[in-house]
């Protein structure tokens, strides 16, 4: 019998997909940004690893977002605010800085604006779920879940990603939203100044006896600080900042004794405390991108700036950052211009730098004094909380940076 040898196999041949706009990450800047695009004509691919069931149906993940009134209207603009359920929306209307064992507390109020609230507090996932509603049945949008990418590059004519299962696409503009520890500004070639913090961030959903009447507090205590944002009924949301070792002990505690401690750390300013939902557990990591372009290429959201969460500013810095391109996007293809062309790209990068770089370092300033433990800085940090207090100017700064309208 005379042996034959197996065919090799056909390797299968993909067409490649042409688009205008390439978006890798469905987080909520990549959403908004496609959903900013309706209307304008152009064609937009969105490539995400996590299966669509997951986008749709975000599962809870402890972060309570701390929305301003410019966020709120741009949600509302994009047609998300309405699909988020009012139950879930708590007024932030006043918010305050304690320091160490200082009975002092630093307070911020509307004044006078003539708003009945500082903000909104919204669960992360419930906007996340609300910019996904409808983002299938956009004619604009093309939706790849479950879809890892293999590769990307860029040249002066066009993006190129080449997607696990060996399909192509083209664009003319290629989009990093894919988190603070962006794959796509890997692959671009985007240096980033990472900073490990050596911390954990625990969240956690709190039900407590004493009401809070929608006040916000940030206590910057000794070797750990505390954040309580106030939510709908008698509960709020705790933030807990410590080592990571620390915050890993705290998780393990079980219900009982974690409310306990909960309420200990926070010296039962609101009573006894007790878990309404699960922990969520975050390594404290801030990002800055020497650059928010390349050729042919942006990066928003978290891939561009990833912010400490102790001034609340990362999600509407994000949500402003993605407008800022939206807006030269779609202004060069209203005069008929290139989308993904250097004029464009220069644009977003210079309007992005001068709105992100005030907050990115002034909130990394604020983080290095409060957290120092050394004699002089305990007195300096002391002063400026007195100091502010006297000075109407200072924190009218302030109150219109929480607010941001």
């Amino acid at each position: 019998m005379t042996s034959r040898k197996a065919c090799p196999p056909v390797e299968a041949h993909h067409p490649t997909m042409n688009t205008d706009i390439l978006i890798i990450g469905a987080g909520p800047a990549g959403l908004a940004f496609a959903r900013a695009l309706e209307n304008s004509g152009l064609s937009v691919v969105i490539v995400e690893r996590q299966p669509r069931a997951a986008l749709a149906d975000p599962a809870y993940d402890g972060r309570e977002i701390a929305l301003t009134h410019k966020s709120v209207e741009t949600l509302r603009r994009l047609g998300v605010w309405d699909r988020i359920p009012a139950a879930d929306i708590a007024p932030l209307r006043e918010a305050r800085v304690l320091n160490g064992h200082s009975h002092f507390a630093l307070g911020f109020d509307v004044g006078r604006t003539g708003a009945d609230a500082l903000g909104m507090l919204v669960p992360n996932h419930r906007i996340r779920a609300a910019l996904f509603a409808d983002i299938e049945a956009l004619p604009h949008v093309t939706l790849l879940a479950d879809t890892p990418v293999a590769s990307v590059a860029t040249d002066r004519r066009s993006a190129r990603a080449v997607l696990a299962d060996g399909r192509e696409i083209t664009a003319r503009l290629l989009v990093g939203a894919d988190s603070r520890f962006s794959w796509v500004r890997d692959q671009l070639g985007i240096p980033a100044e990472m900073n490990r913090l050596g911390k954990g961030m625990l969240v956690a959903r709190m039900r407590h006896e004493t009401p809070h009447h929608g006040v916000a507090t940030e206590w910057f205590d000794h070797h750990q600080t505390i954040a309580m944002l106030p939510l709908n009924g008698d509960c709020s949301s705790a933030v807990v900042t410590l080592p990571m070792e620390q915050a890993e002990r705290l998780m393990a505690l079980d219900e009982a004794a974690f409310g306990a401690e909960i309420a200990r750390r926070y010296q039962h300013r609101l009573g006894a405390m007790t878990l309404e939902a699960t922990r969520h557990l975050y390594p404290l990591v801030t990002t800055w991108s020497r650059h928010f372009a390349a050729t042919r290429a942006a990066l928003i959201g978290d891939a561009a700036v990833g912010m400490h969460p102790v001034t609340a500013h990362g999600f509407n810095l994000g949500l402003s950052g993605q407008q800022l391109l939206a807006e030269a996007v779609l202004a060069a293809a209203k005069r008929g211009g290139d989308i993904g062309g250097g004029p464009v790209l220069r644009a977003y990068e210079s309007a992005h730098r001068r709105a992100a770089w005030p907050l990115y370092a002034g909130t990394n300033a604020l983080v290095r004094l409060f957290t120092d433990e050394r004699p002089p800085a305990r007195v300096a940090r002391h002063v400026a909380l007195r100091l502010a207090q006297r000075m109407p100017m200072v924190r009218g700064r302030v109150r219109h940076s929480l607010m941001a309208r």
